[in-house]
């Protein structure tokens, strides 16, 4: 049984930083799932991808281009999301989502297999 957990998720001022963190467990010890990503949906709104790795390419949606960092975690099949210069306008309930299934884009919503239950970001005054 394949099961992605999120964690990392919490309160921030404008400005402040998060990270938020994945674990992808029940695949074979030895598989490293290729592509991992981070989405977001706010109340109201569509799913939107923020950032995705695929081996080693990353991609970035343009809201947060040079303020979040998507990367591999040290353990096999783990993710992670540096947040800085946060905005209230990042306040969303962040997905992990893991292994693709169909050939659209990294950051495209139905590519993705696996999904978390979401962990809440909140950046508010």
């Amino acid at each position: 049984l394949v099961q992605v957990v999120e964690s990392g998720g919490g309160s921030v001022q404008p400005g402040g930083s998060l990270t938020l963190s994945c674990a992808i467990t029940g695949f074979s010890p030895t598989t490293v799932i290729t592509c991992m990503a981070w989405f977001r949906q706010a109340p109201g709104k569509e799913r939107e991808g923020v950032a995705a790795i695929c081996q080693s390419r990353t991609t970035y949606a343009d809201s947060v281009k040079g303020r979040f960092s998507i990367a591999r975690g040290d353990a096999i099949n783990t993710l992670d999301l540096q947040m800085n210069e946060l905005k209230p306008e990042d306040t969303a309930t962040y997905y992990c989502a893991a292994f693709r299934r169909l050939t659209t884009g990294p950051l495209a919503p139905e590519t993705y297999a696996y999904w978390g239950q979401g962990t809440q970001v909140t950046v508010s005054s």
